[in-house]
């Protein structure tokens, strides 16, 4: 493939995993309202919310590092895209990637995060520094289990960094103790990284006004808007691809492909709405003494053959 249709390919996944984030925004919303016993938005609210945004005016702190507090959202979005053009790719065409693009998926979802810290701490608010600081911990909460879940799906694969292994292999991870073990672990994992109730510490309305996004507005808050509608649109696909067989090209296939997708985002919807949130200390705990000695269990399972 050229360089024009590498461009073309990468500019058509990020458009069309953007509109299905937004969708699922909306459709987040809107189960929420109605487990609240409430109408909820209608279905062009995300779109609608976003080009108000776009309008509004950029307000930038006189104490601010103006270059880092503005740039972050960006990149954040831009490393969102390009992972959602990766895993597209990895799904409709399993046979055809490139060796390690499951660590080149890993490493970029990790940008988002560290842009969330690093335009945190540029915008110069000590709300947004606690919010940052949080940040911080929860990633060094969530990577190690969310590492070992992935990792049990690269056993199965017969240890196979390339996404899409299993679909061309014919293994199923999920269809093993282990591979059940893995899949809770990285929903879980998903939740927090995405920010999502009960992980939502970094942002916290009702304790630190916002936390990392106190001081955003306009543009750059659109963006970062735009940025967790594709992270939630990515995630669950990322799953799917690792752990439960991707994609066959077939109706059948396809249907249950949808269905399985749907499932993950109504879970993640369900979770969010029946938690309350977690302390700093409380999800370092979950995450180090409860869910990383289960993911050692999962992967020693896994070389097992279970």
């Amino acid at each position: 493939m050229d360089a024009f249709g590498i461009i073309g390919t990468y500019i058509a996944a990020a458009v069309g995993t953007l509109a299905i984030g937004l969708f699922l925004r909306w459709f987040d919303r809107k189960a929420t309202a109605m487990v609240q016993w409430r109408k909820g938005p209608p279905w062009y609210q995300p779109i609608a919310d976003v080009l108000k945004l776009f309008s509004k005016e950029t307000l930038v702190p006189s104490t601010a590092r103006r270059t880092g507090f503005l740039i972050a959202p960006a990149i954040g979005l831009a490393a969102s895209a390009l992972v959602a053009a990766i895993l597209w790719s990895a799904v409709l065409r399993p046979d055809v990637g490139f060796v390690g693009d499951l660590i080149v998926v890993v490493y970029l979802l990790l940008i988002p995060p560290l842009m969330t810290i690093f335009g945190g701490l540029a915008s110069g608010s000590p709300h947004a520094a606690v919010g940052a600081s949080r940040e911080m911990k929860l990633i060094l909460s969530y990577e190690l289990p969310f590492f070992l879940a992935l990792l049990v799906g690269v056993i199965h694969s017969d240890w196979s960094l390339q996404l899409g292994q299993s679909s061309v292999i014919g293994v199923v991870p999920l269809y093993n103790i282990s591979g059940v073990i893995a899949m809770v672990l990285a929903i879980i994992a998903m939740q927090a990284k995405l920010g999502q109730v009960p992980f939502d510490i970094a942002e916290a309305e009702c304790e630190i006004m916002s936390g990392v996004y106190a001081e955003y507005s306009g543009a750059p808050l659109a963006i970062i808007f735009l940025g967790k509608a594709m992270m939630l649109a990515v995630m669950p696909l990322l799953l799917i691809t690792v752990f439960w067989g991707g994609l066959t090209a077939t109706p059948l296939g396809i249907a249950a492909f949808i269905g399985k997708y749907v499932l993950l985002v109504v879970l993640v919807t369900l979770i969010r709405n029946t938690n309350p949130r977690l302390r700093i200390d409380q999800i370092m705990r979950f995450f180090w003494f409860g869910l990383a000695p289960l993911g050692i269990a999962a992967v020693v399972l896994a070389v097992l053959g279970w």
